[in-house]
């Protein structure tokens, strides 16, 4: 059976402050090019500016979405067929899940600037890969979307 609408999607943008820092940035390269004159200087603040946006937009553009049976979390495409339990993760837990309880083995979808996480078991036997830790800002969303995904194709 496949969905006709997508039941979940989220993209995991960078907090504003980063937007600030970028301006920052900006103005870090203007003063660095002040001593050459108005134009290096304006060429500086717009270079500057637009070369730490893009990285901040980079760094801020993976999504987290449930397309039919699969769930596309970054680079990374799982069948819905291959996921076993998912456990939404707390801000301290999800710190935990990130340091001294990771397996190297796992995949992790992770931007610290998101406090809440999500734990998904992998089931596939052929799969190395224990489980997936995806950053989210609404892990109890996602989790009944697996649910519901699962259930829908099961």
């Amino acid at each position: 059976m496949q969905l006709s609408a997508t039941p979940y999607e989220e993209r995991l943008t960078a907090p504003r402050s980063w937007w600030l820092i970028s301006v920052l940035v900006g103005v870090s390269f203007a003063l660095i090019l002040l001593p050459f004159g108005t134009l290096p200087l304006l060429g500086g603040l717009v270079g500057g500016t637009a070369a730490a946006a893009v990285v901040a937009s980079a760094y801020g553009s993976p999504r987290i979405r449930l397309v039919g049976d699969s769930l596309i979390a970054g680079e990374a495409k799982i069948p819905v067929a291959a996921l076993g339990e998912a456990r939404v993760l707390d801000a301290e837990e999800a710190r935990a899940w990130r340091t001294y309880k990771a397996d190297t083995r796992a995949f992790l979808l992770l931007r610290a600037y998101i406090p809440t996480a999500l734990r998904v078991e992998v089931t596939d036997q052929q799969d190395p890969t224990p489980y997936l830790y995806l950053s989210t800002r609404e892990p109890e969303k996602l989790a009944a979307a697996i649910e519901a995904a699962r259930k829908a194709h099961a």
